[in-house]
């Protein structure tokens, strides 16, 4: 081999050694920009499970009893405010619920109250058995009932009122609600939640003749898109939801999962959650 020929051979062998390195140089980052992308996609895809369970040790107020004295259909002439005289017995206004969960769910300063409820809009609390509501023209649907400090409905055959008002001369029944048949009425969540009362939040409502089972009647709670069926009225506590706005949906169902007619047996809501 001649010098010329030698020269072309280190030549040659220095330029593949050089590409070769080059190319090992380039890859090396590529891949690990592959597996911090892929880390970066696990973390972005990583939310809190949303969870639903019963709640617990609440006082359970056996003889508490919430009484109007007024008929079933409660008829006045014009619209305006009306005077609601409520007697409350073996239960107590104001007074601050005793036990855990006033500590772990958001709870009223003034404590228990009544949870005073109209067409299934969201609930007005009153903390004294008599107070003046203003209420259109109408046929409307009247349902109130004892709430503990941390707005836990007291679930009893005497702790709820349902009344029919009808307001006006000859006002229109725009709901056609039988006031017999199985009825939901939503009561929390409501509201914005602030800190450490979004970490459990208070789901509850009222069942109105019916009672829920797992082969009868249930309650179908869809919370930001997941779904959860409920078969027992009782309390029950949302942990795991993100900040911000959250949708909350509850349907009353039949035994076979179809939604039982009726004006309010389908709502929905939102609440607000900041840190």
């Amino acid at each position: 081999m001649n010098k010329h020929t030698h020269h072309l051979v280190i030549t040659t062998l220095l330029m593949f050694f050089t590409i070769t390195a080059c190319k090992q140089e380039k890859k090396a980052p590529n891949e690990e920009d592959s597996l911090n992308n892929n880390t970066k996609k696990e973390v972005e895809t990583v939310r809190p499970k949303i969870t639903l369970e019963k709640l617990e040790d609440s006082p359970t107020y056996v003889n508490a009893s919430l009484v109007l004295d007024t008929p079933e259909n409660i008829e006045v002439v014009k619209s305006g405010e009306m005077e609601f005289s409520f007697k409350v017995e073996n239960y107590e206004l104001g007074a601050q619920t005793k036990g855990p969960n006033a500590q772990k769910l958001a709870n009223s300063g003034k404590g228990q109250h009544i949870h005073f409820i109209l067409d299934n809009q969201p609930y007005s609390a009153h903390y004294e058995p008599s107070f003046k509501k203003e209420v259109p023209e109408g046929v409307h649907h009247l349902v109130a009932f004892l709430s503990r400090s941390f707005h836990e409905s007291v679930k009893n055959d005497n702790s709820v009122i349902v009344r029919k008002l009808i307001v006006g001369d000859d006002p229109k029944d725009t709901f056609g609600l039988d006031m017999k048949a199985p009825t939901l009425i939503y009561s929390r969540p409501k509201g914005e939640y602030v800190g450490k009362d979004t970490e459990q939040i208070l789901l509850d409502f009222f069942v109105l003749n019916t009672t829920l089972s797992e082969n009868g009647h249930k309650v179908r709670a869809t919370i930001n898109g997941e779904e959860f069926m409920i078969t027992e009225w009782a309390p029950q506590v949302i942990k795991g939801l993100p900040m911000g706005e959250i949708t909350i949906q509850l349907e009353l169902l039949d035994k076979t999962g179809a939604l039982i007619p009726g004006p309010f047996n389908k709502v929905t809501r939102t609440v607000i959650l900041k840190e």
